[in-house]
């Protein structure tokens, strides 16, 4: 077998952070630049989303709730036939494609003067956008040795977090001139850092692994193409991993709220615990990522932050009567577990998302494991609010119970995998939850 192209073999003979801020190996080094473009878009569009459609084009907040929804449902209805093209074409142009029509489609919302062009436009950036992220899954499993995977996305999503930051920031100015000539130059600058790594991913070399099953492709039988979606095990799997998701929710939704409506904490008590968040992911994330590159380590890291969620909820619940000092205080001690449980979780996640899949099809496979986020991200802002929102003190234990239920969950559901499936590798151990 040919040897792998240089960056790709001193990515796999040293850690993924290695070199300072960025990196040395040329594959990771661009994925970086393209992480940090395209978050740093996100980060551009994201505060202003509502306020835009709400504000400037004139649509009732209940309808541009709607209109998300709907989004969001086409997003996960694109990821299957996204996956199973990015295994027939590849994942490199097919999340390039999928790029520029998200690119195009973002910077539409800027010809938005009503409802029904607010539906089309939306519905299609959706399933366009969210389609992207399990092609993008399985282009990181076609880039990047397996060796330095996971540490390398968690570096990755360091870079998330930042760029995120400092786009939102940026965000600020139009939500501080709220007009319609500001709103749509900071769209129109989100759609072009679509376009830009767009245009880098199509330069990254493959693994000499994905070559060979790119090469393979059309020997693949149709039923191994389409294994993900009777895969139970991996089903189960991606069920339990948008549970332990549902706490991205907290942070984004029930936090808030259960801050401005239980407690005495002051409003701006909300930005610090998303500084908290943010700053401590951004320091811990590639540190967390290097313990569990491994099934067994994963499986272990998703029970204890099953374990380490049920006590955030449970120290969020306290917060409630407190005077204002103490109320802040026990939000951020709740927002430092929460934030080691969102660090071992996502790690954790990546292992067994990959290593769980079937490697011949791994474009279906994570374009059922981001559907799964996507579902997620859905389903989360209302569980959240009619649980921990609604409900105080019993509303946070059930929650506490369902994260600690779903992230110990994982051990049996991994010992299902190994049994069940001839091509995972169980015969030699690679798939093991002990």
């Amino acid at each position: 077998m040919p040897s792998e192209p240089a960056a790709i073999t001193d990515l796999a003979a040293s850690p993924a952070t290695k070199g300072g801020l960025v990196p040395k190996e040329p594959v990771l080094r661009r994925l970086a630049w393209m992480t940090l473009t395209s978050s740093f878009g996100n980060g551009l569009f994201l505060p202003i989303s509502v306020l835009y459609f709400t504000r400037i084009v004139g649509i009732d907040t209940t309808r541009v709730g709607l209109g998300f929804t709907l989004a969001g449902l086409a997003g996960v209805a694109a990821g299957l036939p996204a996956g199973r093209a990015s295994d027939r074409w590849g994942s490199r142009r097919v999340v390039a494609v999928l790029w520029v029509g998200a690119g195009l489609t973002l910077a539409a919302y800027t010809l938005v003067d009503g409802y029904t062009g607010f539906l089309v436009v939306g519905v299609c950036f959706g399933a366009l956008n969210q389609a992207s992220f399990g092609v993008r899954g399985a282009l990181m499993a076609d880039v990047l040795p397996v060796a330095t995977r996971v540490e390398a996305r968690g570096y990755l999503r360091t870079v998330t977090n930042v760029a995120m930051g400092l786009g939102g920031a940026m965000g600020a100015i139009a939500l501080h001139v709220d007009t319609r000539i500001a709103y749509s130059a900071l769209i129109l600058l989100s759609a072009v850092t679509y376009l830009v790594p767009a245009l880098m991913v199509i330069g990254l070399p493959l693994t000499d692994a994905a070559s060979l099953r790119m090469a393979e492709q059309s020997d693949t039988p149709a039923e191994s193409s389409w294994r993900a979606v009777r895969d139970r095990p991996y089903l189960a799997l991606t069920v339990l991993n948008s549970v332990m998701l549902l706490q991205i929710s907290l942070l984004d939704v029930a936090l808030p709220l259960w801050i401005v409506q239980r407690t005495e904490a002051p409003r701006w008590s909300v930005a610090l615990l998303v500084i908290v968040n943010c700053a401590l992911v951004a320091l811990l994330q590639v540190r967390a990522a290097r313990g569990v590159a491994e099934v067994p380590g994963a499986v272990r890291a998703m029970g204890r932050a099953g374990l380490l969620l049920a006590a955030s909820c449970a120290v969020f619940a306290l917060s409630a009567g407190l005077s204002p000092a103490w109320a802040v205080t026990v939000l951020i001690a709740g927002a430092v577990i929460q934030v080691f449980a969102e660090i071992l979780s996502a790690a954790a996640g990546w292992t067994l998302g990959y290593e769980l899949a079937d490697a011949r099809a791994h474009g279906v496979y994570q374009g059922v494991f981001a559907s799964g986020m996507s579902v997620s991200t859905m389903v989360g802002p209302i569980l959240v609010t009619m649980t921990a929102v609604e409900h105080g003190k019993a509303g946070w234990a059930l929650l506490g119970v369902l994260f600690a239920t779903a992230g110990l969950a994982i051990r049996p559901v991994v010992r299902w995998a190994a049994h069940g499936a001839d091509w995972r590798g169980e015969a030699d151990g690679t798939v093991s939850a002990q």
